[in-house]
């Protein structure tokens, strides 16, 4: 019987009869309501219960089902075709998430030990320590010396990024004990909360390090790098607001040196106009799936360009491009057509597409990502005077076109934005996290 294969619908197994006020209780009944893990045919999900190697393959596939695969896929001896976990184990191997032994053995029923799942989940998300691993294996847990040699990086990236649940004793990990179902869950949890997928449903204080970092403050005045890794660049009308997703490039410690918002966690704001430029003014930031308030702002970005300008083609190549700053070229260059194809929420600004060679105003931008500031983002600028939008999500402004917002007054100028060097974050207050 393999609990991890039920066809008995999620929802008739969310609530387990020995789960009751169990601490992993809410993460469990969330993985299930997910369709990532499942009980027995009996009601209970035994949380005491080992996890075998090949369950575990299961569990990060469905937990993790968009992650690239980056090697090659093995033939284990010991995993045949027909094997109920085949699929399962050769996804998990080529994403990175599980290795096999010598002699392309798998061994599918060996029961996994919890040092094995943290490195399995820092391996597969391409999690790596941001300080020293001895640094933060000492100061985290009282059996550090038992973490066996091949696991220490993968753990303290763990135990960076809050994976690591450590129950009934937050200091002790255990590293050599069997994962039980219960822990096995509790850790998914937290990647999940950690990738913003999901809010974290697990105590903070059997969370390895959470407990310090949740009553710390961040000071005015510190800084927070982000990213923005869907374009290269933003494009926006100096009068456009647009909201944007950032991610916090690296970890932002507070003044005892504690990790409050590691590497990873989410920005949410808007592009706004200032001083005839644009300026992002955050509103909260993620942090393992809380939602904290956060008043912080960029410097004003004033690099504007005119669209009549020869070279400006050369800039939209893997731009993230607003609503407005689209209806200004088109507007502007009088002979293109902006085709709405895809208008998506508003706190994602595009997604690259591929449309074709060439790169200039007068043929399709190749990788341009066309952004949803209002609800009404497009997927791609081409060659005729019609705006056709294809299909509309929800989202700010749900339903708006472009036809509705074009710039006719001939204003040719946008600003350009490079995300990883112009947004740079400036606390303003201070943040209790």
């Amino acid at each position: 019987m393999v609990p991890l294969a039920t066809s008995a619908p999620a929802s008739a197994q969310a609530t387990f009869a020995d789960v009751q006020g169990n601490w992993a209780q809410s993460c469990i009944v969330s993985l299930t309501q997910q369709g990532i893990i499942s009980g027995y045919p009996d009601g209970t999900f035994r949380p005491s219960s080992p996890v075998t190697r090949a369950e575990f393959a299961s569990m990060v596939g469905k937990a993790f089902p968009n992650v690239a695969r980056s090697r090659n896929a093995v033939r284990f001896v010991d995993v045949p075709s027909n094997y109920w976990a085949y699929s399962a184990i050769t996804t998990a191997t080529q994403t990175g998430f599980l290795s096999g032994y010598p002699g392309n053995v798998f061994n599918p029923a060996q029961n996994i030990p919890r040092a094995q799942v943290l490195v399995a989940l820092s391996s597969g998300l391409n999690y790596t320590p941001a300080q020293s691993v001895a640094t933060t294996l000492n100061a985290s847990f009282s059996d550090a010396a038992a973490i066996p040699a091949y696991a220490q990086t993968g753990i303290a990236a763990a135990t960076e990024r809050r994976l690591v649940v450590n129950y009934p004793d937050v200091r002790t990990l255990n590293p050599n004990q069997l994962a039980s179902r219960a822990e096995v869950s509790a850790f998914l949890c937290q990647a999940l909360a950690g990738t913003g997928q999901t809010a974290s449903t697990i105590p903070t204080q059997y969370i390895a390090g959470a407990s310090v970092a949740s009553s710390s403050e961040l000071l005015a005045g510190t800084s927070i790098p982000v990213k923005y890794s869907a374009a290269q660049r933003i494009i926006v009308a100096p009068t456009e607001t647009a909201p944007v997703t950032l991610t916090v490039a690296q970890d932002i410690r507070n003044s005892q040196g504690t990790v409050v918002i590691p590497a990873g966690s989410q920005v949410i704001g808007q592009l706004q106009p200032a001083q005839g430029g644009s300026q992002f003014v955050a509103s909260q930031v993620i942090v393992n799936g809380r939602q904290i308030a956060l008043n912080a702002t960029s410097n004003v970005i004033q690099n504007t360009r005119n669209v009549r300008d020869p070279n400006f083609g050369t800039i939209l190549g893997g731009a993230a491009i607003g609503s407005a700053a689209s209806a200004i070229i088109q507007g502007v260059t009088g002979d293109k057509t902006i085709t709405a194809q895809t208008t998506v929420l508003g706190t994602v600004l595009g997604s690259a597409v591929g449309a074709n060679q060439n790169r200039n105003l007068g043929s399709t931008i190749r990788d341009a990502a066309i952004g949803a500031a209002l609800g009404a983002g497009v997927a791609g600028i081409t060659g005729n005077r019609t705006i056709t939008p294809q299909k509309v999500f929800t989202g700010a402004g749900a339903g708006a076109t472009l036809g509705g917002i074009l710039d006719r007054t001939g204003n040719g100028t946008v600003v350009v934005i490079n995300p990883n060097s112009d947004l740079t974050l400036t606390v303003n207050s201070n943040v209790a996290l």
